[in-house]
């Protein structure tokens, strides 16, 4: 692994977290794969060797217990999800170069193979542990067969992971109050013996990591909290027989046999899923190579050797990704992760996607209503930092459609190719301006930023900000104009216009490939878009093309409309469905082990305050400063319960702010979101702390007021 600028020497593996192979996937779910296909293809633009890869994720329990509801096995269940990922990531073009899963020969032999070098290390050793048990079933219950109350938050936890309060990974006998998920039958624990992975002994190597680490702040941060707290050992085996088994050559001994007495009522022990689950991303470039051949890439230079390999995953597992894999690669010397870009979660209107509720947009609905893919790709490749959650409503969806795709990319390239197909055949006989060259070399440099930034969003803006100086120069020079009085002139501005539309087709390409693709053909240019590079975007046209077709289509208001009755009787139906039932619960919870947790997040209605009487003078609006800034820093004020210290970069300065949103917000996420201050309030201290403005937040929860789009940071508020 380098630190180096990308484009680098070394292959690249990007991952995306695996898909739990349990349900239907939505467009929450697609925002982690569509972030993790844009940066793939976008290093490939600038010329990085990459292979991309996952796989779905067959174990654990919930695979067991709704493949028992449903009657089949958990192989044939989890068989079956993973056979419709597989047809629905290329429907998105999300183009895996491997997609495999964690149940097959390679996995299962690479897990293994990892976990007798753990073993080998010295890493792995023996423990009882209390386990949780169904007394009535006269059965264990690992996992997510176990619910009760988290004992670090306070908030209802399942199985292995604190989901809906403080997303900490919680060991077997650590739920307080635990009941059966399968019968609702209090539960007892009870002693056995399990196997545990040393985290502990790799605390030092950990911090060191996260100093080297890449990518997005929250996976950066994050886990230092849980440095910080003490490393706990990790137990990588579960009371389940749908898995993969210890291996018992690891270390020589039976692993439910501790004492050497044989335990006829014990079942045995498989590995926990967070152990085979990652590996996933090794074995699946190990049958890429395979695929290949190693000629073309080999797996070893990137996993063993040196390479640079970049996890995309939702926030809700950055644990696993920054503490337990990173250890897990090093105890068995493999290279570490350059990189970690953890995704924000998606709402539906301002609300939780709930999938007991139908209130999600699917992403075959999506498809079945006739809208393209790479609409919604570019909606949640550039909807906000790649950290930050994103709101989707068809409103918004519809907004951006055909202000930025339609009114501005879409409407600069029809307009310069139809211009030249039907005045010159296509490209006219010039050469490009240095202008225009210029400002695509400045569109090149600002992509090559973005991804060594590790932002799709910026990414994606520097496409759409040169098609946006494309219908400025375009109008600016009135080429229409000038085709008689200055001909040549008009050739001038045609071909950069075409030069500008050939540079946009290289660009856009990692956020919308089939548009681009076809953007390419009506410049009537060779080969695949997709294979070319940013050297390209400023070599000179092919020439001859014909009319051209427009690349995007508007999104009209009564389609918004239409959309959101559908899903509104859909919820209403779903609702309905769920009080005639008496069944709260949500039986699809974490479809997915990498994005969303489909919690329900639907709260009553506010009971809103009323509307003052009192009416001020627009002279007095005037008065407030209102400014768009930009958190740099976050952390508690001490002996405060609810006051948090900000550092906000406001564009003129830095300002110290205090604001009562400790309890409300994870102050480590804070760095990077953008909001709206005071800047001319009076100076106060609060517990001995200067704060030298106001933070503008709504209601109880302190939701934070922020920007729509991109208003730079200083920007006064009118």
């Amino acid at each position: 692994m380098s630190h180096e600028e990308f484009p680098t020497d070394r292959p690249a593996v990007v991952t995306c977290g695996l898909p739990y192979a349990n349900g239907d996937l939505h467009v929450g779910h697609l925002r982690t794969y569509v972030g993790g296909d844009v940066y793939a293809r976008a290093l490939e633009t600038l010329g990085q060797e990459t292979a991309f890869v996952s796989g779905s994720d067959m174990h654990g329990t919930p695979v067991a217990v709704n493949a028992d509801k449903e009657g089949v096995s958990p192989e044939e269940f989890a068989l079956e999800w993973h056979e419709t990922y597989k047809e629905t990531f290329p429907q998105f073009d999300i183009a895996f170069d491997n997609y495999g899963h964690t149940h097959d020969e390679t996995n299962t032999e690479t897990t293994k193979e990892i976990v007798r070098e753990l073993a080998a290390a010295g890493h792995i050793y023996e423990k009882e542990i209390m386990v949780a048990y169904d007394p009535i079933e006269d059965q264990h219950l690992p996992d997510r067969y176990v619910e009760g109350t988290c004992p670090y938050c306070g908030e209802t936890a399942r199985g292995d992971e604190c989901d809906e309060g403080c997303q900490r990974h919680l060991e077997p006998g650590e739920i307080e109050d635990p009941v059966s998920s399968i019968t609702g039958n209090p539960a007892e624990y009870h002693e056995r013996t399990h196997k545990f992975f040393e985290v502990s002994e790799f605390e030092e190597y950990l911090t060191e990591f996260l100093d080297r680490l890449e990518g997005t702040s929250n996976a950066q941060n994050q886990p230092r909290e849980w440095i910080e707290s003490g490393l706990q050992d990790w137990c990588i085996t579960r009371d389940l027989d749908w898995g993969i088994d210890y291996p018992e050559d690891a270390d020589g001994d039976d692993p439910n046999d501790a004492d050497g007495d044989e335990d006829d009522d014990a079942d045995d022990l498989v590995l926990y899923v967070w152990v085979d689950a990652p590996i996933e991303y090794i074995s699946s470039t190990k049958q890429y190579t395979e695929r290949v051949g190693s000629d073309a890439f080999d797996w070893e230079q990137p996993w063993k050797e040196g390479g640079e390999i970049v996890h995309v995953i939702g926030r809700d597992i950055i644990q696993h990704h920054a503490i337990f894999w990173p250890a897990m690669l090093n105890g068995a010397g493999y290279v570490e992760p350059r990189a970690i870009m953890a995704s924000g979660f998606v709402t539906l209107g301002g609300k939780g996607f709930s999938t007991s509720r139908n209130r999600a947009v699917w992403a075959d609905e999506y498809l079945d209503e006739g809208f393209h893919p790479d609409l919604l790709r570019y909606y949640l490749a550039t909807n906000g930092g790649f950290q930050q959650d994103v709101d989707f409503s068809w409103e918004k969806f519809r907004d951006r459609v055909n202000t930025e795709l339609v009114g501005t990319l879409g409407n600069f390239v029809y307009r310069s190719l139809l211009f030249a197909a039907r005045n010159y055949g296509g490209a006219p006989d010039a050469t490009v301006s240095d202008e225009v060259d210029d400002r695509i070399a400045e569109a090149v440099d600002d992509f090559a930023a973005a991804i060594n930034d590790y932002s799709i969003r910026k990414a994606g803006n520097a496409a759409i900000d040169l098609a946006a100086f494309g219908n400025e120069y375009i109008q600016r020079n009135e080429p229409w104009k000038l085709t008689d009085d200055d001909p040549e002139r008009a050739e001038q501005v045609i071909y950069d216009c075409v030069q500008l539309s050939k540079a946009l087709a290289v660009l856009f390409q990692p956020v919308a490939p089939d548009t681009c693709d076809r953007l390419w053909s009506q410049l009537g240019e060779a080969g695949d878009v997709a294979d070319t590079t940013v050297a390209v975007a400023r070599e000179a046209p092919q020439g001859a093309f014909d009319e051209p077709d427009e690349l995007f289509e508007k999104i009209e208001a009564e389609r918004v409309e239409e959309l959101n009755e559908k899903l509104e009787q859909r919820v209403e139906a779903a609702t309905d469905d769920e009080a005639d039932e008496d069944d709260d619960a949500d039986d699809t919870e974490d479809t997915m082990s990498d994005d969303t947790t489909d919690a329900d997040t639907d709260a009553q209605a506010a009971d809103l305050e009323p509307l003052t009487d009192e009416r001020i003078s627009f002279e007095d609006f005037q008065d407030l400063d209102l400014r768009v800034g930009e958190i740099i820093d976050a952390e508690g004020v001490e002996d405060a319960d609810k006051l948090a210290k900000l550092q906000v970069d406001i564009g003129h300065e830095q300002r110290q702010l205090v604001a009562g949103i400790k309890q409300l917000h994870d102050l480590n996420e804070l760095p990077g979101t953008r909001v709206i201050i005071v800047a001319n309030l009076e100076k106060a201290e609060l517990f001995g702390v200067e704060s030298n403005g106001m933070l503008l937040a709504a209601g109880e929860e302190a939701d934070l007021l922020t920007t729509h789009a991109d208003a730079p940071i200083g920007t006064r508020i009118q």
